[in-house]
């Protein structure tokens, strides 16, 4: 969880707090639901189906701007 908060400050800093709250909320509903689907589809691929998840919602939200400015 140290990580989630180091990214809702940095997140919150490029691009506010509405945003960075978004996301940590997307970031610990991921973390929690991860469990349940580990049940259903194994835990490595639980793993990889929630950081594709939370990775592809903080570039939507966050990054996308950053990476097109560079």
């Amino acid at each position: 969880m140290t990580a989630g908060g180091w990214c809702a400050r940095s997140w919150a800093r490029r691009t506010g707090p509405v945003t960075a709250g978004v996301l940590l909320g997307i970031y610990i509903a991921r973390f929690v639901g991860s469990h349940p689907l580990a049940k259903g589809i194994g835990a490595w691929p639980a793993v990889l189906t929630v950081a594709a998840v939370s990775g592809a919602s903080a570039w939507i939200l966050a990054d996308r701007e950053t990476a097109a400015a560079t």
